[in-house]
């Protein structure tokens, strides 16, 4: 238990202290928002950069744990979206509950994690999901979204392109393009310019941590409180169930080579609360509320479900 602790507290107190600097006026909700802009538009793309470019691209992608981790997050977006809409809830309501459950926070509470838990593959690891949460599991959830508030005249394939190109507007989708096009040309990679981009790089972890606690200060806590909590229950508890489902489904049919460390990392990844911008695609749907109840939920609660998770683990 205490191997676990030093990894859970680490985290829990750089998020309390970012919460603790916006309580007691030190920092206010206004100066989260612009380093969160600093994390999100300087140090992660200079962190997927440098994740990519100093490998071979072969090294980098790494199909087993894209295809386990994706399996994980469709199957819990189908059973949350069952469970929901059991319970009579509307529909975006509903899309709101499922994109919750099924997006971790992989750049600023589960890329810290694993620098942690397994130090040797977290840039790898943080590409992988940004990979499969950015193409998929956010776009579906979007998809949603969108569908829960018909337009007269809007297609499938607007709304596709729309989030097309708000993703490849995005500067960490761009840093992770320039690292893979360095990764697979060659291009010349010269040693100052890594050690400039590791620096940025080494301020994501800390930063983004200090950022979520201060996010969580002040969240509007007015909505569906049974709702809000079932979508926190799902995000910490049937995502990583369904992670340790298709774990064990590769493991007995042989059909993706997974080590154990990425066993391991696939199970961790779905324990992370959800991303962090998930009030913000909630808001313009009336239901803030409910998301900021949730992720309040998600972040208290899963200081005991991540120590559990990572005790079993």
């Amino acid at each position: 238990m205490i191997e676990v602790l030093s990894i859970t507290f680490p985290l829990f107190a750089a998020i309390g202290l970012g919460y603790g600097t916006v309580a007691f006026g030190l920092f206010s909700s206004d100066d989260m928002k612009v380093l969160g802009r600093y994390v999100l538009n300087i140090a992660l793309p200079a962190l997927l950069f440098n994740a990519v470019a100093g490998r071979d691209l072969g090294e980098v992608l790494h199909p087993g744990y894209m295809a386990a981790f994706l399996a994980a997050g469709l199957a819990t977006m189908l059973v949350g979206y069952v469970a929901v809409t059991l319970t009579g809830t509307g529909p975006a309501r509903r899309a709101v509950a499922v994109m919750g459950m099924a997006v971790p926070n992989s750049a600023f509470v589960g890329y810290p994690a694993l620098l942690l838990t397994l130090p040797d593959i977290a840039g790898q690891v943080l590409v992988l999901n940004f990979l499969v949460e950015n193409v998929i599991l956010i776009p579906l959830g979007l998809i949603l979204l969108d569908l829960s508030r018909p337009r007269p005249g809007r297609t499938i394939a607007g709304v596709l392109g729309g989030i097309a190109r708000d993703f490849f507007s995005r500067p960490f989708v761009i840093g992770l393009i320039l690292g893979l096009v360095v990764s697979v040309t060659g291009l010349p990679y010269p040693g100052p310019l890594e050690r400039f981009l590791s620096i940025l790089a080494g301020s994501a972890s800390a930063l983004a941590l200090v950022v979520i606690g201060g996010t969580l200060y002040g969240l509007p806590m007015r909505g569906d409180r049974a709702l809000a909590g079932g979508i926190a229950a799902g995000k910490l508890v049937l995502h990583p169930l369904m992670a340790a489902g298709a774990v064990a489904v590769c493991s007995m049919t042989g059909l993706f080579a997974l080590p154990e460390e990425f066993r391991q990392a696939v199970i961790l990844s779905a324990a992370i609360p959800m991303f962090s911008i998930y009030i913000i695609l909630a808001q313009p749907f009336g239901h803030d509320g409910i998301a900021s109840i949730a992720l309040l939920t998600a972040v208290a609660s899963s200081f005991v479900t991540l120590s559990v998770v990572l005790w079993l683990l």
